[in-house]
């Protein structure tokens, strides 16, 4: 079963500051027919305008990853991490038994785009902890590149630890080029498209738009013209 969550119909909030398309329930906005898929809560797509930002705020119990697609993000928090997250750049915080962080925009006059995606953990009351990976653009080309897991094999220089049982990947398509992958029945696939328009087993989709995957063993990925997605593979 293949759903498409269309980009416009995401929840959605504008404070001048910040710009922001929620996939699932968050904050304000309540929806009970989205409330989440399999281990995902949440995936926010937000836009910050230069200067502004999130001052200090506690997390609790939730993995937290940050995807920035443009621009340069400002990262501070309670375990004394201090670091700028910039274009291509993936972040992961295990919130665990608690944690405050702040995040600005690098920038005082340029936006900085980005998803924030939060992961149930597998457990409760986890040591934080921090971690951030520069992703290879040309890793990606024409592939699905694992970019963080919950397996325990997981070495050093490999993909980023998730308390879960989700694989993460991220891919790109050039004009003309397309994906096969085939999975276990029993998995559950979120893709969420950054860039561009493609195929899903002949179903279109454009930028901002979701989509759930479930008893399925199979899916095609194509485009003629370019794409980047994410894709969260979950029991």
């Amino acid at each position: 079963m293949i759903n498409i969550r269309k980009s416009g119909e995401r929840g959605h909030v504008n404070f001048g500051w910040l710009e922001s398309y929620h996939s699932f329930s968050f904050g304000n906005y309540f929806d009970p027919e989205h409330m989440g898929f399999s281990k995902l809560r949440v995936i926010n797509e937000d836009w910050i305008k230069g200067g502004g930002g999130f001052d200090s705020h506690p997390h609790s119990d939730m993995e937290i990853i940050t995807y920035v697609l443009d621009g340069a993000l400002e990262h501070k928090d309670s375990m004394g991490n201090t670091s700028v997250i910039r274009k291509n750049d993936l972040q992961k915080m295990t919130a665990g038994r608690g944690v405050l962080h702040s995040e600005y925009n690098h920038s005082d006059t340029d936006v900085v785009h980005l998803l924030q995606i939060w992961i149930t953990p597998a457990e409760l009351g986890l040591k934080p902890s921090y971690e951030q990976k520069k992703i290879d653009p040309v890793s990606i080309e024409g592939n699905l590149k694992l970019v963080a897991s919950g397996s325990k094999e997981i070495i050093d220089n490999e993909p980023i630890r998730i308390n879960q049982d989700v694989d993460l990947y991220i891919g790109s398509l050039d004009k003309g080029q397309s994906i096969k992958n085939t999975f276990d029945i029993n998995r559950n696939i979120w893709l969420q498209l950054t860039r561009g328009s493609m195929t899903i087993n002949n179903q279109g989709i454009k930028a901002g738009d979701g989509v759930s995957i479930s008893n399925e063993t199979e899916i095609e990925l194509s485009t003629s013209k370019s794409a980047e997605f994410l894709l969260f593979n979950m029991n």
